[in-house]
């Protein structure tokens, strides 16, 4: 059996990475890492130190076009300020709409996209890093086990059968995600995170918040920091 995993270069989409290299073998697992027109490269260039560390194949696809309509605080041209708060304190001014660094159905044009590259290279499945923080009080929906449940039928219809969409870790928070990635070994000091490009992650914005808060709760310091401050 072969796997697709869409391969941001996050926490999430790594330890995706590292269950699929343990349960298939690296030589049966393809990272797809898609674009879209994000403020930065930091995150694709951690996707490429993350597959080049599990000896895989990766993949590259440009979908920047499908979002130059949107406003999303993540994007290039956009002129909002990515927020400098937690999630919760954010969904509290949003009056029941995703937060603004929600960019719009980006999971459903990511996996409809890889579902197709996925047929053509013969894989039977696509993994991908959605997990419960992200989805609770909507602020990312497309993150939600709803949107899980839908998404993974009509590909698995659209594709006669031949491809499922799994998110191992749509009913887990981040803490158990991170967990998970420190039982098989997850190189967590070369993904990134932060929604700014800066040397340095800003600890401020909402991934940030969470990121450290993970490690927290295992009660281990964040391996990238340690490796960023070491390098100093």
């Amino acid at each position: 059996m072969k796997a697709m995993i869409l391969l941001s270069g996050g926490i999430d989409s790594t330890t995706c990475l590292g269950m699929a290299v343990e349960r298939f073998g690296r030589e049966n697992v393809i990272a797809l890492s898609i674009s879209y027109g994000q403020k930065h490269e930091k995150e694709v260039l951690a996707s490429e130190r993350v597959a080049e560390y599990y000896g895989i194949e990766q993949m590259k696809l440009d979908l920047a076009e499908i979002f130059k309509y949107s406003d999303c605080s993540l994007l290039q041209h956009s002129s909002q300020e990515v927020p400098e708060e937690a999630y919760a304190e954010q969904l509290e001014k949003m009056d029941g709409k995703p937060v603004t660094t929600y960019v719009p159905f980006r999971n459903g044009l990511f996996l409809s996209s890889a579902a197709s590259i996925a047929l053509s290279r013969g894989c039977s499945v696509v993994y991908y890093g959605a997990h419960a923080d992200d989805a609770a009080g909507n602020a990312y929906p497309d993150c939600s086990d709803a949107f899980n449940c839908a998404i993974s039928e009509a590909i698995y219809i659209g594709s006669g059968g031949q491809l499922r969409v799994e998110a191992p870790f749509v009913g887990m928070a981040k803490a158990e995600v991170v967990k998970t990635g420190l039982e098989l070994n997850v190189p967590y000091e070369l993904t990134w995170s932060c929604y700014e490009g800066k040397e340095k992650p800003c600890m401020v914005c909402g991934t940030c918040i969470d990121r450290a808060e993970a490690f927290r709760l295992n009660g281990i310091a964040d391996p990238l920091l340690e490796r960023l401050n070491n390098s100093l």
